[in-house]
């Protein structure tokens, strides 16, 4: 699993960033200042699209209350994700909506990853675009356990990948993961990220901060998908 972006999808209680609700970031330190009247970002349409013939990305419905009961279960993704954990009802389709405001408020892109021949969702990938206006965005995505092993990590990397280069003109696009998470680093490698460098005490994990590997694909790079991208 990549790790989402530590903004869009960091879990309450596990540390903040800058800039994220509860920060200094996010408060008026100048109570005599002018009011911010920058405009907002416009809301995202969250497409769906075919991850090959086996899978499906679409937006997420509140019909996938199943899929964050699993992976509350999980060690893992709870610690990277603001999945709940323990499970409840209530803060599952509190998950839900939250992928809807991400959307809504132009955070990014989250997708539900579905299974084609039963329409069960097996996990999550987002595009966030939280550092666009300086040319970047970030991918993070997680998988049940009964889904791993599967290709359906590289088939819903690949389709976001591509999509994000090709249509959206993104002229850059991250990745991080943890460094003893091998598998994650050689889809990123397989589908054309490269591997930029070590970042110490990168992200809250838990109780602890942990190092990142920082991987990056950018739009003049070349095919990402077995497709040249056009630059935007």
């Amino acid at each position: 699993m990549a790790a989402p972006e530590p903004d869009p999808d960091r879990a309450p209680g596990t540390g903040s960033t800058p800039g994220t609700p509860g920060t200094t970031a996010d408060t008026d330190d100048n109570p005599g200042s002018a009011p911010d009247t920058t405009p907002g970002p416009e809301p995202l349409t969250v497409p769906s699209m075919s991850a090959g013939p086996d899978f499906v990305l679409r937006p997420w419905e509140m019909s996938d209350l199943p899929l964050i009961r699993e992976a509350s279960l999980d060690p893992y993704i709870p610690l990277i994700t603001t999945i709940p954990a323990p499970y409840s009802e209530a803060a599952a389709e509190a998950f839900v909506r939250r992928q809807w405001e991400r959307a809504a408020t132009g955070a990014g892109y989250p997708f539900a990853i579905v299974r084609s021949r039963d329409r069960r969702p097996v996990g999550a990938i987002g595009l966030w675009l939280r550092e666009l206006p300086e040319g970047r965005a970030s991918l993070g995505y997680w998988l049940t356990d009964l889904a791993r092993g599967q290709g359906v990590a590289r088939a819903a990397l690949r389709t976001v990948t591509g999509w994000a280069l090709r249509d959206l003109g993104v002229p850059r696009l991250q990745l991080y993961i943890e460094p003893w998470n091998t598998a994650s680093a050689r889809i990123a490698e397989d589908i054309g990220f490269r591997r930029e460098g070590l970042l110490r005490g990168w992200q809250q994990v838990g109780d602890e901060r942990r190092d990142m590997v920082v991987y990056a694909l950018l739009n003049s790079d070349g095919p990402a998908d077995g497709r040249a991208v056009t630059a935007h």
